[in-house]
Parts: C-alpha cells; sequence; structure tokens
C-alpha cells in the first residue's frame, strides 16, 4: 500500500520505521508539525520524525495547518495514513485524501481515556490494565470505529515513562498485524464499545501534592506525572525561602496512621523517607530540588537538616519543628 506517515515526537519514530520495514508498503511523504524553538537557548530543532525521515530520504511536509498539505498530498494519491501523536486535529478535506481513511494509534483502550493524556490518566486514576488502539480517525475526538486492540496490565509501582515505553511496543507489533490485515483486504471498523472517560491535557496545577490525601492516590500522581510536570511539594526550609521539591518515585506502605499527614514517620538510605498520609503511608525515594539534579529522597534530607518527626511540604510555624 502507498502511505502516509503523521506524527511529531520521539515515540513516534518506532512506528514510522515499521511501516518503512513493512513488506509491500511505501511511505510516500511525512508530515509533522513544524519546527519550534526549545531548550534553555530557545534554538530551533527539527522535531524527531522529521529528522529520522530526512536521514532516511523521505519527503517531509510541515504546514502551519494540516489542511494546507492536502492537495499536495492527493496528488500522491496514497491508500492509506497512519497517524501517531501527531498533535493536530485534521479536517475533512484532508481526511479524504487517502483511499482507506486515516488510521490512529492511540495509547489506551477506548473509549476510556479519549484526549491528550491517556497514559497519565490511566496511572492517575490507578487503573491496573491499559492498552492501545487503532482507530479510524472521524470529526469527533477519538471517537472513531476500532480497526484492533491489544492489552497490557500496568505494574502497580510503573510509572508513565516505563510504561508509554511498553506500550509503544505492543502499539507496533499491532501496527504491523493491521498493515499485513489492511493488504489483504481485512478492514474493520467496529464502533466504540462502553461509556467514554476524557483524558485532557494534563494541567500544571495538578502536579502539586497535598499530604493530606491518600498514600496511594499520591503515588499514582506520582508515577502518572513522570512524563510532563513533575509532581512536586512546597516546601519552607528553617532559615530557607520557600522551594518546590520534585518527588520522582515514590512507593506505598499499607499501615494504620500514627502521626499528622506530612509527618516525616522513618528514614531508610535504601528505602527513603516514610512520611505519613491520611490515610496511609508514603515511601518518598527520590527526589530533585529546585535547580539541584536528581538524588535518594534520605540524602536530601540529610543536607536539608530535617529529621524524623518534623513535616514535610507543609510550612514551618514559628517556634515550632517542621518545614
Amino acid at each position: 500500500m502507498r502511505l502516509l506517515f503523521f506524527g511529531t515526537p520521539a515515540l513516534a519514530v518506532p512506528f514510522m520505521e515499521e511501516c518503512l520495514s513493512a513488506q509491500g508498503h511505501e511511505v510516500l511523504a511525512v508530515v509533522s508539525q513544524p519546527d519550534r524553538p526549545s531548550g534553555r537557548r530557545l534554538e530551533v530543532r527539527p522535531t524527531p520524525i522529521k529528522e529520522a525521515a530526512l536521514k532516511r530520504g523521505l519527503k517531509v511536509l510541515q504546514p502551519d495547518r494540516p489542511s494546507a498539505a492536502a492537495e499536495e498530498l492527493r496528488a500522491l494519491s496514497p491508500d492509506l495514513a497512519i497517524v501517531v501523536a501527531y498533535g493536530r486535529l485534521l479536517k475533512p478535506d484532508l481526511l479524504a485524501v487517502p483511499r482507506l481513511g486515516f488510521l490512529n494509534v492511540h495509547f489506551s483502550l477506548l473509549p476510556r481515556y479519549r484526549g491528550a493524556a491517556p497514559v497519565q490518566w490511566a496511572l492517575m486514576n490507578g487503573d491496573a490494565r491499559t492498552g492501545v488502539t487503532l482507530f479510524w480517525i472521524e470529526q469527533a475526538l477519538d471517537s472513531g470505529p476500532v480497526q484492533s486492540q491489544a492489552s497490557l496490565d500496568i505494574g502497580p509501582d510503573e510509572d508513565a515513562e516505563g510504561l508509554f515505553g511498553r506500550l509503544v511496543g505492543l502499539g507496533v507489533l499491532e501496527l504491523r498485524r493491521a498493515l499485513a490485515d489492511l493488504s489483504s483486504g481485512r478492514v474493520r471498523r467496529e464502533p466504540q464499545s462502553g461509556e467514554p472517560v476524557p483524558a485532557p491535557k494534563i494541567r500544571s496545577d495538578l502536579a502539586r501534592l497535598d499530604l493530606a490525601a491518600p498514600a496511594a492516590r499520591l503515588h499514582d500522581r506520582v508515577r502518572a506525572l513522570a512524563v510532563g510536570p513533575k509532581a512536586f511539594l512546597s516546601l519552607a526550609l528553617p532559615g530557607r525561602s520557600p522551594t518546590r521539591l520534585v518527588v520522582l518515585k515514590t512507593s506505598v506502605e499499607d499501615a494504620g496512621t500514627v502521626g499528622r499527614p506530612g509527618e516525616i514517620l522513618r528514614v531508610e538510605p535504601s528505602k527513603g523517607i516514610l512520611i505519613q498520609c491520611a490515610p496511609g503511608r508514603l515511601w518518598v525515594r527520590e527526589v530533585q530540588p529546585e535547580g539541584k539534579k536528581r538524588v535518594f529522597a534520605a540524602d536530601f534530607l540529610n543536607g536539608a537538616r530535617l529529621k524524623t518527626g518534623d513535616l514535610l511540604g507543609a510550612v514551618a510555624q514559628p517556634g515550632k519543628s517542621g518545614v
């Protein structure tokens, strides 16, 4: 089949490579978002997909509006367009270009988690299972009929970075099967079944941790925000200005309530800082102080002059121990 590939970030590259390596298929062109300034120096850099495509000698288009490329793409007479994290809405004039349509790789079991952040919301909500859906794009967001799905279990301590990696691997295999099916005429367009669940873009205000929340919910939020705005605690260390402590790795200890929310119950170099929540206890294992590198939580605690019985993530009161 004659293929178009739409994608932008690095996670889309393995899918483009699968399209290139699949027998009997030709990638006619790759469409990516325009290059934008990035990094501290705000240098304009090519998108990961553009960079990978140019190395393979592929034609690359980067329209400001996807529909602006419709006529040029129509002239290529494509059979199918594959979309992986392109990041732009596609209008009917463009959707009508490929003979079969646009097949999108989405990282959830639709209709659960329609939207920009399906992996993060699956973790944030403590789901035990997720997967990949290949569906045909229609005008409504992530609502089109399904070509195929594949699922996997989520580990209790798995974070978004690790889950993304496994979902990419699963998705590439599912795309391989779909390309084989479609080239043989096995086109499926099964309506989505179940109650839709939204997965909007992660807001920055979701990153702030409240240690008065249940430990399990905090743990789920930390691992969900391993990609995107990182989870953090607001600290007011003795004799210092208020600062942020990014929380990178946690685990939950099931136990009764013995202290105040935010109280440091125990410190173990190999496990980190045990914090009382409401309910449950949270092991804070790895952190990143503002403007510094990632460190083990126990090492941070020593440098911050905090000890068992102090409050973490709360503002110190005059004349009292804590932060």
